[in-house]
Order: C-alpha cells, then structure tokens, then sequence
C-alpha cells in the first residue's frame, strides 16, 4: 500500500468498524471510484457487476493481484486452498452487456434493468428479495399484449430473466465451481469480494496500528510521523526495537 494511502485507508477502516456489511462495501467503493467518492448516490446507482470490478481492482492496487481462498468441499469436508487474480477478475467483470434486458417467454415481453446497488441492498431487507427485486427492475411486463404486474411473472420467465441478467452483468453474481482434489466433486461457491477485501483491510489496520504503538513507544513519534516512513524504513525500525 502507497505510503499517502496509508492515513486514508485507516479513516476508512475505522469508519467501518461499526458499520453492517453493505456499509463497509460502500465504503470500500467510494475509495475504489475517488471520482464518484462525494456522491452516494451515483456509486448506489452502479450495476453490482461493476462495483465488484472496481472492489477486485481495489484489492489489486492495495495487496496485490494474487488472492488466497480457502473453501471446504461441500462433498467431503476437505479443505481446500487455491490462488485467484484479482486483477483478471477486474478485466473480466468490467465487461458488461446491455444494461436494459429483454425477455420473450410463452406470450410474456419483458424488459428487466440489471440490478443497481441500491436495488440489490433495498431487496435484501424484503421478507421476499426476489419479489423485491423484480418490483424495483422490471421497467415493462406484458403478456399477450396487455400489460401486468411484475408480481404476476410465472417462475420460467423470471428464471429466464435471472439467466439474462448474469449474461449482461457476469459480476453481479461471483461465483467458484471449484473441483475437490480428493474426491473430484465441485463445489460452488459465492465470492462476496467487499467482504474479503474488508477481511484483508482490518487485518492490515491493525497491524498497522500495532506497528505505530511500538515504534511511538520506542522513540516518541507521532502516528504522522510514523505513517510517513516507508514499510521497509518502518520495519527496520521495528527490528532495531526487537534488537535492542
């Protein structure tokens, strides 16, 4: 991590300690878009799909590209540890399709606008977030000409809808298949990367602090003044203090 990120990042760390999970990945986004950092609002308006691209790109500049995952077999219990890119998946996901989908099943026309954030947030509190989801993205719904209700949807249209939108927006839902070294079955798996990230970014704020408690103890800095240093100056220091 950049030696001028170092302060902002741990603004944003203690910012999200005591927020639920959404918060923390709007957190997470806002030093992901620095453009759209001052508005809420238009990082809630973004596909989820490219708030995950952003967040893999986030995760990549900050520890770099190579992440770790563990994940049991859902067959035989075994554990299992495997590298990802975090960087390909920031490619990979920043490659999107139409935001408006169109659906023609069984006499039913329907345009479903991918899921922003806000959409997919607001669905979640719902007793029924697939029913949420649909009344928030479904722009038009018609069947045999006359127009209907979202509610009104037969399960094959919106499975169709749900296949539709993962072509348009591969990033709204991460998720592994990842094939058991032991017993060969693949097990899935949902890669919430605002999670991991924030995971990985605690990890390092509190190491981080430690390292500030120690080297102010030893020699009377400030945190600034500590902040300032390079990793490796600060670890030199560190070891000097272990030395002595």
């Amino acid at each position: 991590m950049a030696i001028t990120q170092a302060a902002e990042f741990l603004v944003t760390w203690e910012s999200g300690l005591g927020q639920a999970p959404a918060g923390r990945a709007l957190l997470l986004h806002r030093a992901a878009r620095p453009d759209l950092g001052d508005d809420p609002q238009a990082l809630l308006s973004l596909p989820v799909g490219e708030r995950e691209a952003d967040l893999f790109a986030l995760r990549k500049a900050l520890f770099g590209e190579r992440m770790q995952v563990r994940l049991e077999c859902a067959a035989c219990g075994t554990d299992m540890e495997f590298e990802l890119d975090a960087g390909e998946f920031a490619r990979t996901l920043a490659d999107r399709g139409d935001p408006l989908v169109r659906v023609a099943e069984d006499g039913w026309e329907v345009e479903f606008r991918v899921p922003a954030v806000a959409d997919l947030t607001a669905a979640a509190r719902d007793a029924d977030p697939r029913r949420a989801l649909l009344a928030r993205c479904v722009v038009t719904a018609v069947r045999d000409g006359q127009p209907v209700s979202a509610d009104a949807l037969p399960v094959a249209v919106q499975r169709r809808i749900a296949e539709a939108a993962r072509a348009a927006d591969p990033g709204g839902d991460v998720t592994l298949n990842v094939a058991c070294p032991e017993c060969g079955e693949a097990t899935r798996a949902e890669l919430d990367i605002a999670s991991y990230l924030w995971t990985e970014l605690d990890a390092w704020a509190r190491d981080l602090l430690l390292d500030v408690h120690l080297l102010a103890t030893a020699y009377g800095w400030s945190e600034p003044e500590i902040l300032a240093l390079s990793p490796l100056r600060r670890r030199y220091y560190l070891e000097l203090c272990a030395d002595a």
